[in-house]
């Protein structure tokens, strides 16, 4: 097989021995035919073994390479009956001839059809059929007019007309299976080789239709520039297999095969260029009248037929690419945008956008406030995004930003900051409700080597990560990133059967009085104690449990658990529980927790369930639940206040009596104002809504001090206590009793 750095050395050599030839051939009039027609031959002799050897080649359409290899034999047994035909005079050598050049067009053409019709089927079957007739059409007429007309007017049948006729004929169908291969994109899709045959193909057809011309009207130097031409064309067909020859790697068709934008305006042209030549010929023959006229108002309305046609594709091309809610590009648009970026060398990277708790908002409000979402979130998103950089809507809650000219992550990051500061900075009013946008974002750079789907997979991967890590983030792909995804699915069919295995268990963090330390609660958390990977975090299995639905049964588990465990507390306490927004959204939640309730014995006002902020926006179902939750005693507080989706006026609609200060805002007091000022501001709304407060992560002694300070008194964290399990819990409380 021939090594890459050897191609063009070959086709090089191939071009010096050919133009050495025809040199020769220039200062010996008598030899210049034979030299030609050898110089031919030998090509025609090397692309027929090349291709052949092509055809082999992983990746390559072997019936196509095969079929050019026939073909490549057919015109060396021509141009060796050509030369014994000169000898002998013969007319069955002559008829050979002419059997063994149909034989070329037919293989040639083929060769090139297996590519641009092969696979397709129905409707887009028929429709290339259509515009290669159109395009085929506008060739007979020049066909006609340059090789056809001149030989039936100036000659009388004969069998000479099988070359004469039927060769022009032939290169007609050439240039059809040419068509086939540029309407059907097939010149993208086969990459260099099949490029350079097609090119080789057009060139040959058009040298052979001139030499039919010159022969018929006795030219002898156009002989010389059609064998000049002939020439180039078959070094053209050679470089084609060389090329496949050499090449590395897998040559199969890309995946998305499709035509260049200028192949779709081809059969228009055509029509065009057909009333022109109609035009051109009727005033080089005098035939103004009485076709002139005619001819002219034919153009015209092919002219504005083609005009019409062409407009109505861009606009076909724009609904293609466009989203038709947001205006942004769609998946197609941002394909093409790809596609030229990698063409024009733009090194372009991919953010993947993908919106957090969209799915709760779209219920709260409906689908047409949804829309009024997505639509605000394209809105900020153009705003984010500089320059001629491409924004995509290629899902539902999905959007996409291919950026050029990223060099480093730094830039990249810089865009993912812009991007979520904007989102965050421009909340959207629905029924008078501020909803804050919130995303995760997954960001690829380009490298050397990586195509468009690499790319558009890595930032997917980054994505999932980052909607892993939390909400409202980004992440940026690196090296050794690998898609969890099936990780994840894998540990969902693991908590599936965790409590049959007796791998769950609860653990209760104090909450405490932070002035005295006094117990005041406990709050049950879920941990995981996998049977071969050890302990599993809770931020791992947790958003697990909530995709797959596992999170029903495990929540009453854990709700069956810590009422069995009030005994530790005393009458005095009470213990508080999660409940998940999937939770809520079951219709039986108010019975099953009651259930539970009524089993314990424990007294309705010692239950305190914990929401979080995303249940704000639940649908009106859920909201009843908590209503009717508290109508029966129990208590509900809100946890993680000041991260989620909330409102106030969700807030004070909503059946609430605590508020959780999230552990962030509590990790920000340093003692200066700008350090408390959430806080502050979390403990006077509190105030005035009459709602218990609770500071979470409590790590310092100074952290607890400003919090007492700020008028929060209860408190969790580290500081107290680490969540413990049931023994431990019970001597702890028995200990801060005892102090």
């Amino acid at each position: 097989m021939l090594q890459k750095r050897f191609a063009p050395a070959a086709i090089a050599l191939l071009a010096l021995s050919s133009v050495a030839g025809q040199v020769v051939g220039y200062t010996n009039l008598a030899a210049r035919p034979w030299i030609t027609a050898l110089t031919i031959m030998s090509l025609d002799l090397i692309g027929a073994v090349c291709s052949w050897k092509a055809a082999s080649r992983p990746g390559m359409s072997r019936r196509a390479w095969r079929l050019i290899a026939a073909g490549r034999l057919g015109s060396f047994v021509t141009f060796g009956l050509f030369l014994a035909v000169s000898v002998t005079g013969s007319q069955a050598l002559s008829g050979a001839m002419m059997l063994t050049r149909t034989a070329m067009y037919a293989c040639f053409t083929l060769g090139a059809l297996s590519g641009g019709i092969g696979g397709l089927r129905g409707r887009v079957r028929a429709a290339l059929i259509a515009e290669i007739c159109t395009v085929l059409a506008a060739g007979f007429m020049v066909v006609w007019y340059v090789a056809l007309e001149p030989v039936l007017a100036d000659t009388q049948p004969s069998l000479l007309w099988l070359g004469t006729i039927g060769w022009p004929l032939g290169d007609l169908l050439m240039f059809a299976a040419v068509a086939s291969i540029v309407l059907r994109g097939a010149v993208a899709r086969f990459a260099l080789p099949m490029t350079v045959f097609t090119l080789g193909m057009g060139v040959y057809a058009i040298a052979d239709l001139y030499l039919t011309r010159t022969a018929a009207t006795g030219a002898q130097d156009g002989n010389m520039v059609s064998a000049w031409i002939i020439i180039f064309a078959s070094l053209v067909l050679d470089a084609a297999p060389i090329l496949a020859l050499s090449s590395t790697g897998s040559l199969a068709d890309r995946p998305r095969a499709k035509a260049p934008a200028w192949a779709t305006h081809l059969p228009m042209s055509a029509m065009v260029c057909g009333g022109l030549l109609m035009l051109a010929v009727t005033l080089a023959e005098r035939q103004f009248l009485p076709w002139g006229g005619l001819v002219l108002g034919l153009i015209m309305m092919t002219c504005a037929v083609a005009a019409r046609q062409m407009m109505a594709l861009r606009t076909s091309r724009e609904l293609l690419i466009t989203d038709a809610l947001t205006g942004l590009a769609n998946r197609a648009g941002l394909d093409d945008a790809l596609d030229r970026a990698f063409k024009r060398g733009e090194n372009p990277a991919v953010l993947l956008i993908d919106l957090d708790g969209f799915k709760l908002v779209n219920d709260a409000y409906g689908h047409a406030a949804g829309d009024t979402f997505l639509v605000h979130v394209a809105h900020q998103l153009r705003g984010g995004v500089r320059g001629k950089n491409t924004i995509a809507r290629i899902g539902g809650d999905e959007f996409a930003v291919m950026l050029t000219e990223i060099a480093d992550d730094e830039q990249a990051a810089a865009v993912c900051k812009r991007l979520l500061a904007n989102m965050a900075a421009n909340p959207i009013d629905l029924d008078d409700d501020a909803i804050p946008v919130r995303a995760s974002i997954g960001a690829a750079r380009f490298e050397p080597g990586v195509d468009d789907k690499t790319l558009l997979r890595r930032a997917d991967v980054a994505m999932y990560q980052s909607k892993r890590a939390g909400s409202h983030g980004f992440t940026i792909y690196q090296p050794g990133m690998v898609d969890r995804r099936a990780a994840d699915a894998a540990l969902a069919d693991d908590l599936d059967q965790a409590l049959e295995r007796g791998e769950l268990h609860v653990v209760y963090q104090p909450i405490v009085d932070v002035g005295t330390g006094r117990v005041l609660a406990a709050e049950a958390l879920l941990r995981w104690e996998h049977g071969t990977r050890g302990p599993i975090g809770p931020d791992a299995f947790i958003p697990i449990a909530e995709r797959s639905g596992a999170i029903i049964p495990i929540g009453l588990w854990v709700l069956e658990q810590a009422l069995a465990q009030f005994a530790i507390l005393g009458e005095d306490r009470y213990i508080s529980v999660n409940l998940s927004p999937r939770q809520l959204r079951e219709p039986t939640i108010v019975h099953d927790v009651l259930a539970v309730l009524n089993r314990s014995g424990v007294p309705a006002d010692r239950l305190v369930l914990e929401i979080t902020e995303s249940a704000l926006v639940a649908d009106g179902n859920c909201i009843a639940a908590l209503h009717e939750l508290r109508g029966h005693g129990i208590r509900i507080a809100v946890d993680d206040f000041g991260t989620g989706y909330s409102s106030l006026q969700y807030l004070t609609r909503l059946p609430c009596d605590v508020l959780k200060i999230d552990r962030s805002f509590v990790a920000e007091l340093d003692g200066t104002p700008e350090g408390a000022a959430v806080t502050t501001a979390i403990v006077y709304l509190a105030t005035v809504l009459n709602l218990r407060l609770i500071a979470e992560g409590i790590e310092t002694r100074e952290q607890a001090a400003e919090v007492e300070a700020l008028g929060c008194r209860a408190g969790q964290g580290y500081l107290f206590a680490k969540p413990l399990p049931p023994a431990a819990l019970a001597e702890y409380v028995a200990t801060a009793v005892a102090a």
